[in-house]
């Protein structure tokens, strides 16, 4: 089987995850908004999705450099079929209590399952890829890779807000539940395993990077995602939804958002190119993640300046997502640009739980800055965080510039 192959169908499982993984990020938040619950209950609902994200991608690259990430990529799927039956399950009468607490169960699995999936997609793609590959070839297929996921996930979040309106809660997610095994059962047999395996067997020692690049990266991270998910998460659906939205408007808003995103993110080696950059190394990521630090503030000055919000909003989000996409972009180049061959799994786990550690504060701070200040209090708080993750990444080490690619890149 060739390497193209292999990634083909890394690419494939990738994307049918994620399409249910922004489905039910809709469906939860709608649905428990419809019940009556407040921002920061609903925040809580995430809480264990992100927190056992953090744990495993620290675990996950361990095991994935034992076993390889076919094991990995897998076993996420399945956890995902889980969490969606669990989730279908949930019974309406139960006590606010033990709803909450059975939503955050399922919630941790799928929370495993959208790590356990990502990084072993990231890192088959350095292990089928070398970094020195011709024309900044790397650095071309993880921007595709993290963009299609990217607007997938948006197509998700409309196909979530419709599925709730059409078909309900609890048939929606059997119904998901039932394509992505479909996904499984056509992938799982064709891909090889051992793909990233290392040659060394890692000790449980080695979870966390030794590697002052890969550490520096991964603090960014952490503030970098947390300034996303502080709006994005609870913040803006909860938002919309006051302001007299449907679920699918909502929906559809976050979905156009986020496809939007995801296709700039596959655009960025063009949109770099365009900019005057020839290769990307870290002092590229530094100019543009300072660039984005500006947008949040201006945003919620806007907001609160009153006029059509929705509007403000499209317009003021659209600039934050081009920005926030290259950066994006940009950092999952970087830390595969920094891995080691020999710890690449490991490297790239350490990275995504610092990922992870981001969205959590993030979707935690989403709730309680709504519920004091507001959602141009969540724009303000965001404005900060991209700021300290501008600061950290003062401290990325330069490394060899690699080529942004050929103009005709776009046609893989």
């Amino acid at each position: 089987m060739t390497g193209l192959r292999s990634y083909g169908l890394v690419t494939a499982a990738y994307w049918g995850f994620t399409l249910t993984d922004g489905a039910l990020r809709m469906l939860v938040v709608l649905h428990f908004q419809r019940l009556g619950y407040d921002p920061v209950s609903i925040a809580f609902l995430f809480l264990f999705y992100e927190f056992f994200g953090i744990v495993t991608n620290l675990l996950g690259g361990w095991i994935a450099s034992r076993s390889g990430v076919k094991v990995t990529l897998y076993g996420g799927l399945v956890l995902q079929i889980v969490a969606l039956v669990m989730l279908a399950l949930l019974n309406p009468h139960w006590p606010k209590l033990l709803s909450v607490s059975y939503v955050m169960v399922a919630q941790a699995l799928s929370g495993i399952a959208k790590d356990l999936t990502k990084m072993s997609a990231k890192t088959a793609i350095r292990a089928l890829v070398p970094v020195e590959a011709e024309e900044g070839k790397l650095f071309r297929l993880v921007s595709r890779l993290t963009g299609s996921k990217n607007a997938l996930k948006g197509v998700g979040f409309f196909v979530g807000g419709a599925l709730l309106q059409t078909l309900g809660y609890t048939s929606a997610l059997m119904a998901m539940a039932a394509g992505l095994l479909v996904v499984l059962l056509c992938t799982a047999a064709a891909l090889p395993a051992g793909i990233a395996r290392s040659r060394k067997q890692a000790k449980f020692t080695a979870l966390f990077s030794k590697s002052p690049a890969i550490n520096w990266l991964s603090a960014a991270r952490v503030f970098l995602f947390a300034s996303r998910d502080v709006w994005f998460v609870v913040a803006l659906p909860v938002f919309l939804s006051r302001l007299g939205w449907t679920a699918p408007s909502v929906g559809a808003f976050l979905a156009i958002w986020v496809i939007g995103y995801g296709v700039i993110q596959t655009m960025v080696p063009e949109i770099l190119r365009l900019a005057g950059w020839s290769t990307v190394d870290a002092s590229v990521s530094r100019v543009w993640i300072f660039l984005l630090a500006g947008v949040p503030a201006v945003l919620s000055v806007a907001v609160r300046a009153g006029g059509n919000p929705a509007l403000v909003l499209m317009v003021g989000l659209a600039v934050f997502g081009v920005i926030f996409a290259v950066n994006s972009a940009l950092h999952s180049y970087l830390v595969l640009a920094y891995s080691s061959e020999d710890s690449l799994a490991l490297d790239v786990g350490f990275y995504y739980m610092a990922n992870a550690g981001g969205r959590l504060m993030g979707t935690l701070a989403s709730g309680f800055v709504f519920l004091g200040a507001g959602f141009a209090g969540c724009l303000w708080a965001s404005s900060v965080l991209v700021l300290v993750a501008g600061l950290l990444s003062l401290g990325l080490p330069d490394q060899r510039p690699v080529a942004v690619g050929r103009a005709e890149a776009g046609s893989e």
